[in-house]
């Protein structure tokens, strides 16, 4: 890794202190509402790129931020491109961490373009050492211009490679050990991932240690496509509750690692923001679970 090693995340909270609350995404319908009437919620997750250009929903950021921490979660960076990263993206990117102080800065284990060519989706890596090279030579330079800590996000499968080096917690795994991130554990993706592709979720948790390097989780709905084949595909759409055998896992995952900002994502069918915030209360509830016996104990 260049340069200093990166300052981990600040502690999720408004401004600073321990969050016991679940976070949301901000979306633009909500705003207003979000505005008026200042739910009870931990953190609010930005899409960065929604922000370039200035203009005046930097102040209604300003205004948010008066009482919700914030994080920054950004879908285009494409750190998993082989050519060089997009140094005015990364520049716009910086800006507005330096400007805003997040408590969380994530992105994506994807790639999403290459020279002028962008696509509007998150394609997969294969995992292999060239691939390491690549996405962690692209995470310190990330890291090195926000000049702090980024978390890096699991994504869904919907396809195997062959003649891989690393399965995926090994990969990401080997990218903390290289560069010093840290890890946003999508557990819908995991769950998504496992069947699709015929594999096990928990095995993939175990796989990941004893958690150190997760600083956040994500919860998100997906949607079910029968095939031709009589087999179903999940598909990562954030467009539903989270379902039962998500929220079971991340029952297990809470019971694995220990809590954790947990953040509800609804990005397409958005629903009202009170069906948003029951989301939200239902994660908090999973949370409290399982803190509950921990604090017996410390009694």
């Amino acid at each position: 890794m260049t340069g200093s090693p990166p300052s981990p995340p600040t502690v999720i909270g408004p401004r600073s202190g321990p969050s016991l609350r679940t976070g949301i995404g901000l979306r633009a319908p909500h705003i207003s509402e979000l505005c008026t009437l200042r739910p009870q919620v931990g953190f609010l997750e930005v899409h960065t790129e929604n922000y370039f250009g200035g203009g005046p929903k930097l102040k209604v950021l300003e205004q948010l931020r008066r009482d919700y921490a914030l994080s920054f979660h950004g879908v285009g960076l494409s750190l998993g491109r082989a050519d060089d990263l997009d140094t005015g993206h990364l520049k716009q990117v910086a800006a507005l961490v330096e400007r805003f102080e997040p408590a969380l800065v994530s992105e994506h284990l994807s790639w999403s373009a290459y020279g002028h060519v962008h696509v509007p989706d998150l394609l997969p890596l294969p995992f292999t050492d060239a691939a390491l090279d690549v996405f962690a030579a692209h995470v310190d330079q990330f890291q090195n211009a926000v000049g702090r800590q980024v978390l890096i996000e699991n994504p869904s499968n919907y396809l195997a490679f062959n003649g891989l080096d690393y399965d995926e917690p090994a990969f990401l795994l080997e990218l903390v050990r290289r560069t010093g991130c840290a890890l946003l554990i999508d557990i819908n993706n995991i769950f998504v991932s496992a069947r699709n592709l015929g594999r096990d979720a928990d095995a993939y948790l175990a796989a990941l240690g004893d958690g150190r390097d997760v600083q956040e989780f994500h919860l998100a709905g997906h949607d079910v496509a029968p095939g031709d084949d009589g087999l179903s595909l999940r598909i990562d759409t954030h467009g539903q509750p989270v379902c039962d055998e998500v929220w079971a896992l991340y029952h297990r995952a809470l019971g694995r690692f220990g809590d954790r900002p947990s953040l509800i994502e609804w990005d397409s069918a958005l629903p009202a923001l009170d069906i948003l915030l029951a989301e939200a209360a239902k994660a908090d509830a999973v949370r409290d679970a399982v803190r509950a016996p921990e604090l017996d104990h410390a009694l």
